[in-house]
């Protein structure tokens, strides 16, 4: 909140070819299909910022949005920034892989999971990509972080999650007050002086996410 420069969100983007429909201004009933290249944006990794903004605005922060593919580290230097999005967002996962909680998944890329360094090897924080394409019905795990990043020597936000659901329930943690709230239940007091990572974890329920939970703490 006391940095000079608007706060970035830095997002992931996609480049690809899609169809977009278009309507007749004439005739609204009347439609084209346009196939174009476009950037296009993961809707679950829009409403964490939109959320996020709200609140920076309250206090009379501005903020802009930067696309992933061209974010560059002399731009990352020049406050603190926040990340969206987990396997999407190459510098998510590259500024959380030092931390204690990390991202993680198996060659083939069927299973993704959330890695505690303090217990290597457990995959309590897991999601099944077949499950979740089958069923839509899974519990999905999300970090959410702040820390002062050695790279850039500014505090990094991270609202990041596995899979559908996951990064907008952490975005949800990060404005609920009453969310907010649980933390000191588990750090202490001193912890917002300090680097903070949290996981949490949410019941996904055909496609849409349930009341984020704290599952582990880790503050340093």
């Amino acid at each position: 909140m006391n940095a000079g420069e608007p706060v970035p969100f830095c997002i992931a983007d996609q480049n690809g070819y899609s169809t977009i429909k278009l309507r007749d201004a004439a005739d609204p009933q009347h439609e084209t299909l346009l196939t174009d290249s476009l950037v296009t944006v993961n809707i679950d990794d829009v409403s964490p910022p939109i959320n996020i903004a709200g609140l920076l605005r309250i206090y009379g922060k501005t903020y802009r949005v930067l696309p992933e593919a061209t974010t560059s580290l002399t731009e990352l230097r020049r406050g603190p920034s926040i990340f969206i999005g987990a396997f999407d967002n190459s510098w998510t996962l590259r500024l959380t892989t030092p931390l204690r909680f990390h991202f993680a998944n198996n060659p083939d890329m069927t299973q993704f999971w959330i890695e505690d360094r303090a217990q290597p090897g457990k995959q309590e924080w897991m999601l099944d990509r077949g499950v979740q394409q089958r069923t839509g019905t899974y519990k999905n795990y999300a970090i959410v972080a702040r820390f002062i990043d050695p790279n850039t020597d500014q505090f990094a936000v991270i609202v990041a999650g596995i899979a559908r659901g996951g990064t907008g329930a952490a975005g949800e943690f990060l404005v609920d007050a009453n969310r907010l709230n649980e933390i000191a239940n588990h750090v202490p007091k001193d912890w917002n002086r300090k680097n903070i990572e949290i996981v949490l974890e949410t019941q996904i329920i055909e496609g849409r996410s349930g009341p984020p939970r704290i599952a582990a703490v880790h503050v340093w």
